[in-house]
């Protein structure tokens, strides 16, 4: 199954995908990227705010019951 994978505050710009170009329309901005089985997908974030353990940044999976689940996280920029 694919997942809609999205990170809070902050956007990013799609590398590549399994280390191939990416299409035309994923190009530009983006909060959500779609991660097929087995895929990796490389992205590159700019964090104009720096984080820490009271605010951290969140990614999960858009699909609620995989994110129920634990496919979920934080992390902190410094």
């Amino acid at each position: 199954m694919a997942h809609p994978f999205h990170i809070h505050n902050t956007q990013f710009r799609l590398l590549d995908r399994d280390g191939r170009p990416v299409q035309p329309h994923e190009n530009g901005l983006k909060d959500t990227v779609l991660v097929h089985p087995g895929e990796s997908v490389r992205i590159l974030i700019r964090f104009d705010h720096y984080s820490d353990p009271d605010l951290p940044y969140m990614y999960h999976c858009h699909i609620l019951e995989h994110e129920d689940a634990g496919m979920m996280g934080q992390f902190t920029v410094v």
